[in-house]
């Protein structure tokens, strides 16, 4: 039962960039939704799947799941990417869409909520559209820090392990 359960809540490393960026697509349009439309309830499921992908990956969440079986490989090939910085920006999504659920929920600060749902999507653009993960790069400064020690991601501190071809 132990090893299943930590099965279960591992993360992948390496992650497929293209099923990342997929996820990231299905977020903007969530969060745009609940903004435009005012719709508090969208920050229930959009809260859950970051806490789902957070803890296990596409495991237990039915957008990763979808991302990384049907919608990625029929994009093209797999591009392989670390999995602890995209486990990192995860987290990162995990504190926006809680943040947002508590202060319109818990607080009635539906403007606050809209504006941290507003910037969680912003920042899920960037990684749709253009490859740029904010959570990615906040993990990149804090091994670079010290914050984040080496053995944490091999493949972050070494760019060999990244690009093998610049290993010659």
């Amino acid at each position: 039962m132990g090893s299943k359960l930590r099965s279960v809540f591992a993360f992948p490393n390496p992650v497929n960039e293209v099923a990342a960026r997929v996820v990231a697509g299905v977020v903007v349009l969530l969060c745009a939704a609940t903004v435009g439309f005012r719709e508090p309830w969208l920050l229930v499921p959009l809260c859950y799947g970051f806490w789902a992908r957070a803890l296990t990956g596409p495991t237990l969440s039915p957008l990763g799941r979808l991302a990384t079986r049907v919608v990625a490989p029929r994009l093209g090939p797999a591009r392989p990417v670390a999995g602890p910085p995209k486990r990192f920006a995860q987290a990162i999504g995990v504190l926006f869409s809680s943040a947002a659920v508590v202060l319109w929920f818990g607080a009635g600060q539906a403007t606050a909520a809209m504006g941290v749902t507003a910037a969680l999507g912003a920042a899920a653009f960037l990684e749709s559209a253009l490859g740029l993960c904010l959570g990615c790069r906040a993990f990149a400064a804090l091994m670079r820090l010290g914050f984040v020690p080496d053995e944490v991601c091999a493949a972050c501190a070494d760019v060999a392990l990244r690009h093998p071809e610049l290993a010659a």
